[in-house]
């Protein structure tokens, strides 16, 4: 029934758009939305009754309403004593709001158990604030599947406020240029970036782009924000000084052929060293503490690396970007007003 009703709601979403073959994306997006309404709606009569018995009856009960919804005795065990330990038992039973947002999103109770695991946190959330951060989610861009592996992934995103997610997102966008889609990919791949420090997140920017000569595209790729600034400098720096990777020119344009981000962030550390740096993990562990103690010699964290620039623009601003030529996505670095 709740399937029948979803189908409905998009095909009449459908129906009713003008210009379907220009608008079709944002009316599905927006039928989704709908579709998301009408299993929540659902969702929340079908498990009405078993709540306000639970409330009458007291803890025991709240097991049987966990039961209603679909999960086994294991599962309701998990997700009760779970609940249990972080609200204590008395206020336990208040509110299964939360529960019924993420099985109106279409999760399994096996998923709903393994994501209380992975964030106890939300056992605190109102299931209200909680549903509000859902549909955030949905008018940021993430589409049916994307939403719910993000939930699975990464739970936590349901614990920050919508304006702090809605603030990395637009940074992200503006300072680093970022496509609309690029940024859904980024979203969806890396949820962590809703909670990362913004002033990071630039930094591991302009280190791929300027220091790697890494363009957004490729960045959304490699799943470059799943990274730590550390890391990535770390394998960057050692191909580097192996000979294997070199800083394009300003046309781009570089001696050798440098590996791609995605195979160098991405492959496992025994890939890395054999395929891409030719060099034993002794050799690698020995450069990881050359460069740590280059960095405490020099007063420098990994945090507050230096781009390496000509005396000439010694003076410019990293941080202050605009549009590249050619109606392209780019950068051009403009001099600091004196």
């Amino acid at each position: 029934m709740i399937r029948t009703c979803e189908h409905q709601v998009v095909r009449w979403s459908l129906r009713l758009s003008p210009g379907f073959a220009l608008k079709s994306a944002l009316v599905e997006q927006n039928a989704r939305q709908l579709a998301y309404a009408c299993r929540m709606c659902s969702h929340t009569q079908e498990s009405q009754t078993s709540r306000a018995s639970a409330q009458r009856h007291g803890s025991e009960l709240s097991l049987r309403t966990l039961l209603d919804m679909g999960f086994t005795e294991t599962q309701a065990d998990q997700v009760y004593e779970g609940a249990t330990k972080i609200l204590g038992r008395k206020s336990v039973t208040h509110d299964t709001s939360t529960i019924t947002a993420l099985l109106a999103l279409g999760l399994n109770a096996s998923s709903i158990v393994k994501i209380f695991d992975k964030c106890p946190a939300l056992y605190t959330e109102k299931g209200a604030v909680v549903q509000q951060r859902i549909q955030n989610l949905w008018k940021l861009g993430l589409v049916e599947g994307s939403i719910q592996r993000v939930i699975s992934y990464h739970p936590h995103i349901l614990t920050i406020p919508a304006k702090r997610v809605n603030a990395a997102v637009q940074f992200i966008r503006t300072k680093c240029l970022f496509t609309a889609q690029q940024m859904r990919e980024i979203l969806r791949d890396s949820p962590e970036v809703a909670e990362e420090d913004l002033n990071e997140l630039e930094h591991k920017f302009q280190y791929a782009y300027f220091r790697m000569g890494v363009k957004q595209a490729e960045m959304v790729k490699a799943k470059l924000f799943k990274v730590s600034m550390e890391e990535l400098r770390c394998r960057h720096c050692f191909l580097e000084r192996r000979g294997f990777y070199q800083t394009p020119d300003k046309k781009g344009q570089t001696l050798i052929i440098n590996p791609k981000l995605k195979d160098i962030l991405s492959a496992t550390e025994d890939i890395y060293l054999s395929q891409f740096a030719k060099a034993t993990k002794e050799e690698l562990d020995v450069f990881r503490k050359l460069v740590a103690r280059e960095d405490e010699e020099k007063g420098n964290t990994l945090e507050h690396w230096d781009i390496e620039e000509d005396e000439e623009e010694a003076e410019e601003d990293l941080t202050d970007f605009k549009r590249g030529s050619m109606g392209q996505l780019g950068y051009v670095k403009t001099k600091r007003k004196k």
